[in-house]
């Protein structure tokens, strides 16, 4: 049996403190790499920045409240939450609920809130899958057992994909295979689910005439420098511009307009410029600290349903941040894909701060505390 609420211990502090400093450095980059812009389209040099704290309080909050909870009563929430994601994410192609910019719908709003549902939906697929696979784990011994998990990832990334918004898409569809092989599904049953799909990847880009574009500049950026190359270019001359120690903090260059979306989904430029490789090279051992911990605490877990939430949602986590990197380095064509718990985005920022909770929240539960970061 598990520890009650009143009996959890500490957790893995270093897990948590990890989580926070990045998000708090995520604040600090967001300021960075959007004032100038701020101040041109809003008349306010901290707009994006106050917006960022604001998301950082409230992932704060968050965390804490998500803390003292018993993750293992959150099982019966399993199928509200898929079903919440699914209506959230075709609320998005409702008119007036639906928000659209640069071309794809991806946004709901009321007032002057709005809300991206994709990044909802990403953790609620893990709270379903988390929830079936524990049910029953004995479903992952046939194809025909893991079908809801394969209905329920492929009819979000259905939706998804009508934003559209190709690279969460991604995300979902590795999160979903990855959630399937963490499970300990067969290799035959996980060779059927993975090669339609990567024959599919080829079908979507051939569909949309502007991924062709994308593919196309992301094979020779250099054809198009003003169009569909521009942003990529762009982000190459940052990261070349911060050579091994950078320009120095709030120092970059391109974020003058140069650099589309430097807050958001290409902010990793603009730290590569002012930080450096050797600030880089920092920024993702921290990365990489918080998924090894992630994945430690997973696997300390005394149940199979503490076991698949912590490794999900630390799978998507870092599903999210390798794609993010591919992207602004030039190793995959562009796409529009934050950074997590960095980039600009209080809806991305809130949620994953909240699922890294969660994942705290576990190893609060986890009965074999005998690794650096619990007490005895």
């Amino acid at each position: 049996m598990g520890k009650s609420n009143r009996e959890a211990g500490r957790g893995d502090v270093l897990f948590l403190a990890a989580v926070i400093l990045l998000a708090a450095f995520g604040v600090v980059a967001v300021y960075s790499a959007s004032s100038y812009n701020a101040e041109v389209q809003y008349g306010d040099s901290l707009y994006f920045f106050k917006k960022q704290l604001i998301g950082f309080v409230l992932g704060l909050a968050a965390i804490v409240g998500i803390a003292f909870l018993d993750y293992r009563k959150l099982k019966k929430l399993g199928i509200p939450a898929l079903i919440l994601s699914l209506v959230l994410l075709a609320l998005v192609f409702i008119p007036g609920v639906g928000r659209t910019n640069y071309g794809a719908t991806r946004w709901i709003g009321v007032g002057p809130v709005t809300v991206q549902p994709s990044e909802i939906a990403k953790y609620g697929f893990v709270l379903f899958t988390a929830r079936y696979f524990a049910k029953d784990p004995a479903r992952m011994r046939t194809f025909k057992g893991i079908l809801p998990v394969i209905g329920a990832g492929a009819a979000i990334c259905v939706l998804i994909m009508l934003e559209p918004n190709m690279s969460v898409t991604m995300c979902v569809g590795a999160l979903m295979i990855g959630m399937i092989f963490l499970g300990g599904v067969s290799k035959k049953a996980l060779g059927v689910i993975c090669v339609p799909a990567l024959l599919l990847v080829p079908v979507l880009i051939v569909m949309e005439p502007y991924r062709l574009q994308r593919l196309s500049a992301f094979m020779d950026p250099w054809a198009s420098p003003k169009e569909e190359g521009y942003q990529l270019i762009q982000s190459l001359y940052a990261l070349a511009n911060g050579k091994l120690f950078g320009t120095g903090l709030f120092a970059s260059r391109q974020k003058y307009r140069f650099l589309p979306f430097a807050e958001s989904d290409f902010i990793l430029s603009v730290i590569a410029e002012e930080t450096g490789f050797m600030g880089v090279l920092l920024l993702f051992a921290l990365i990489g600290f918080i998924v090894w911990r992630g994945f430690l605490i997973a696997n300390r877990c005394d149940n199979f349903y503490g076991y698949m939430l912590a490794a999900g949602i630390t799978l998507a986590f870092a599903i999210q941040a390798s794609l993010n990197a591919l992207v602004v380095s030039g190793c995959i064509p562009p796409t529009g894909l934050p950074l997590p718990l960095v980039s600009a985005g209080n809806t991305s920022l809130v949620v994953t701060m909240a699922g890294m909770g969660l994942v705290y929240n576990v190893s609060r539960h986890n009965e074999r505390k005998n690794f650096i970061g619990y007490t005895k």
